[in-house]
């Protein structure tokens, strides 16, 4: 682990700022904001108009002077300033007052594996508008690891897989560091725009808006599984003519249009396997793969990985909030480090 546990314990306040939700964990208090990465400007006068959930209903449906922006893309925030009042209007006039009395404000935040110096740079940024004397960057893997309750400091190979909307990082852990990792570029909206594609070059249909998920709409509980109606009834504009039309669409077919940006993650498995040591991959045949972030809730995604690598496949019981819930456990002092005692001469 780069960063220390005992400079964690320090920090009061941790944050994952993610592509497709921000998540914030005060010490103390617990996961205190959970919304959409998402704010709407009025551009005439650069106000903000809103942020999180209500700016995410916004997606599609504003006038030509609110535009409606993501301040961060693949766990990198690319814009800060927008950040930096994003999660000033998510924290709320109270928290913020309750943070600044903090005579040295500590914070931590996630930051994808093998991030840039400008991407780590950038969320420290963020963190320092927000009043931050201190900015601690952890990997998201590691914090992910401990946040669903993977034995990250014990000599033993764990495996886990985050599924981000942007990316999906891959990693095999041990003794608290990270063996062997892989960052795909193929996370959620890789799958809902590979859904789309399918469904206007197929039967020339456009969804309403980007901010409908359309693999709960074309999957409709079915799943990537072979399991389930055969057809599903779609609902958007017709290409041609820009009427709305309703059309069956083969639950089939979108399966196959969703395992081709799959496959780039089964590579990504299958490298790191292969760059693995062989006694850590002994530990794995046991242990298996443990998906978190909120694509792991793609239904039948685990059990297409357990077909495909023949290894056990576990889906964590809060995927969305592991990483920061991992921070929060590292703030709160709740993961002891492994002591290794010198040998005696």
């Amino acid at each position: 682990m780069t960063v220390s546990l005992e400079q964690l314990r320090r920090c009061h306040v941790a944050v994952d700022l993610g592509a497709a939700r921000t998540r914030v964990y005060v010490k103390g208090a617990g996961l205190v904001v959970d919304e959409p990465s998402v704010a709407a400007v009025n551009t005439r006068t650069g106000a903000l108009i809103a942020v999180g959930t209500f700016a995410e209903r916004m997606t599609g449906r504003t006038p030509d002077y609110i535009r409606v922006v993501r301040p961060v893309s693949g766990g990198t925030v690319v814009d800060i300033e927008m950040a930096q009042r994003m999660l000033r209007h998510l924290l709320g006039e109270k928290l913020r007052r309750a943070l600044r009395r903090k005579p040295r404000l500590r914070a931590a935040c996630c930051t994808p594996h093998d991030a840039d110096p400008l991407a780590q740079r950038a969320a420290v940024e963020t963190m320092v508008g927000l009043g931050a004397r201190r900015v601690e960057l952890v990997d998201t893997l590691i914090a992910a690891a401990v946040g669903c309750g993977l034995p990250v400091e014990q000599p033993t190979a764990t495996m886990i897989m985050v599924c981000g909307a942007a990316a999906t990082q891959i990693a095999v852990l041990s003794l608290g560091s990270i063996v062997t990792a892989e960052r795909i570029p193929v996370g959620g909206e890789a799958i809902d725009h590979a859904v789309v594609q399918h469904l206007r070059h197929a039967h020339a249909l456009m969804l309403p808006s980007q901010a409908v998920r359309p693999l709960q709409l074309a999957l409709h509980g079915n799943g990537i599984t072979p399991d389930g109606p055969a057809s599903t009834l779609i609902h958007g504009r017709d290409v041609a003519t820009g009427l709305a039309r309703s059309v069956h669409v083969d639950t089939a077919a979108v399966r196959d249009a969703i395992h081709t940006p799959l496959t780039a993650v089964l590579d990504g498995i299958g490298k790191v396997l292969r760059d693995c040591p062989p006694d850590l991959v002994a530990d794995l045949t046991d242990r298996g793969i443990m998906m978190v972030g909120g694509s792991a809730l793609l239904p039948g995604l685990d059990q297409m990985l357990r077909d495909s690598t023949g290894m056990p496949v576990a889906i964590a019981e809060r995927p969305d909030v592991c990483a920061v819930m991992g921070l929060g456990a590292m703030l709160e002092g709740k993961i002891a480090p492994m002591v290794l005692n010198p040998l005696a001469e």
